[in-house]
């Protein structure tokens, strides 16, 4: 069996969201980083890193978004969740870099400046940094989006869960931006995505609110 441990509304969504639309079987461990369930032994037993999301199938444990979402889609071809082709392939390939090594660093800074210094007194400053380099990065996003569809194109993929999961964000407190005017095109992927099945249930699960 295979088990997902997420935390509600975190990084985790996406691969949560990829593993639904598989329609296999999952299991799922709910995981509070607010009570600091994520330093746990149990689950440092899982993932010594302490952070979601972690995927187990038989004993083998797997982290990392990129990761996951790239071997949930080749364990199920069915799904459709991979292009087939070299060119598509290095296109959300792409896509996952730029969401991984842009949007997510950006957006730690914006919740986590402990990170990054162990002044307290730099930290507002720290988060407010990280709050406009996230507006500049969702406006180039939105730009690759102007297109229409998914981001691969007519191809929905692993891709677009991750992208769901970073406008997610963009909307929260931490962020607060008006995602509707400020960003139309990644709006209407997002309300688009919220219309699957499969993001309705794990919205659901995770106890979040669609997209409007």
């Amino acid at each position: 069996m295979t088990t997902l441990y997420y935390a509600p509304g975190a990084c985790s969504l996406a691969s949560h969201i990829a593993l639904e639309e598989t329609g296999a079987a999952f299991e799922t461990v709910r995981l509070d980083l607010a009570k600091g369930d994520q330093r746990a032994a149990e689950y440092l037993a899982v993932n010594e890193r302490g952070r979601v999301p972690a995927l187990v199938e038989e004993g083998w444990v797997l982290t990392e978004n990129t990761a996951i979402l790239r071997h949930v889609a080749r364990v199920h071809p069915d799904a459709s969740l991979w292009p087939e082709d070299a060119r598509t392939q290095a296109r959300a390939d792409e896509w996952l870099a730029w969401l991984s090594t842009n949007h997510h660093i950006a957006y730690a800074h914006v919740r986590r400046p402990e990170r990054y210094t162990t002044d307290e007194d730099a930290h507002p400053a720290i988060s407010a940094k990280g709050a406009d380099t996230c507006g500049d990065l969702f406006t180039m996003t939105d730009v690759k989006l102007a297109g229409g569809g998914w981001a691969l194109g007519d191809r929905y993929s692993v891709v677009d869960p991750y992208l769901l999961l970073f406008w997610t964000w963009g909307r929260g407190p931490a962020l607060g931006f008006d995602m509707a005017e400020r960003f139309p095109h990644w709006t209407a992927h997002a309300r688009a995505m919220a219309a699957r099945p499969a993001v309705q249930a794990v919205f659901a699960r995770e106890g979040l609110r669609l997209p409007a």
